[in-house]
């Protein structure tokens, strides 16, 4: 079995990369694939970009070129929940757009208006935090096309999908990816609480996440060893 693994910046997948065994590259639209072994599972992993287009045109090369059988997105978010914090982690039981007409977009294929996490992925990736000691909530997340560094805007998008957590491609990915019948979750360590101050850090000072990915990393690499 296969896995895909994405994320959306090269900061959320080097350290994945860099722990692959037989790796080869391929350069293909844009995006660079990099298959090999993490422990004993074959593996795709590949930094799709920024947003829902990017993040749903390298889902289908994933599923389409490579073959990909499930599909992991590991990457950071701006936190909406007053359950966790700075660095704990969401992991996807159901993700939504918060900018999109879902009324029209479930016209297509896969007819969904909100699109379900796996269950064994879910339950592996518990286990994988519970076991690195990392906190974690099972919740929804919302995605939409604008970085979300306002209390105006943070507000709004509470109002109407009531998220865990905001980003920019999971809903992407798992429209896509449901659309292929191939399994699929999305994880996301808090980087910020989508707000101005989280605005002024990630944005302004484009600060180091690499202390968030590095948590996103562990709980992924422990995942494939129970799947």
């Amino acid at each position: 079995m296969r896995y895909g693994i994405m994320g959306a910046m090269p900061d959320e997948v080097d350290q994945l990369c860099a722990r692959l065994t037989e790796v080869q590259v391929e350069q293909y639209a844009g995006v660079d694939y990099h298959t090999g072994k993490l422990g004993d599972k074959e593996v795709v992993v590949c930094c799709a970009g920024m947003g829902k287009a990017n993040a749903a045109a390298t889902t289908q090369v994933l599923c389409g070129r490579y073959g990909a059988e499930a599909i992991i997105f590991s990457g950071i978010a701006g936190n909406m929940s007053d359950a966790i914090g700075i660095g704990d982690v969401v992991i996807g039981k159901e993700v939504v757009y918060h900018d999109a007409e879902v009324s029209m977009i479930c016209q297509s294929a896969p007819f969904l208006k909100q699109y379900a996490g796996d269950p064994a992925l879910i339950a592996a990736a518990e286990a994988a935090c519970a076991k690195l000691g990392v906190k974690a909530l099972t919740g929804r997340i919302a995605t939409g096309d604008t970085f979300v560094g306002d209390s105006e805007t943070k507000a709004a998008i509470a109002a109407k999908v009531q998220p865990d957590c905001v980003e920019m491609e999971g809903a992407a990915v798992s429209q896509i990816a449901a659309r292929c019948g191939v399994p699929c979750v999305i994880l996301r360590a808090m980087s910020d609480n989508a707000d101005e101050d989280g605005h002024e850090v990630l944005v302004v000072k484009k600060f180091s996440i690499s202390e968030y990915v590095a948590t996103a990393t562990a709980i992924v690499a422990d995942m494939l060893e129970r799947l």
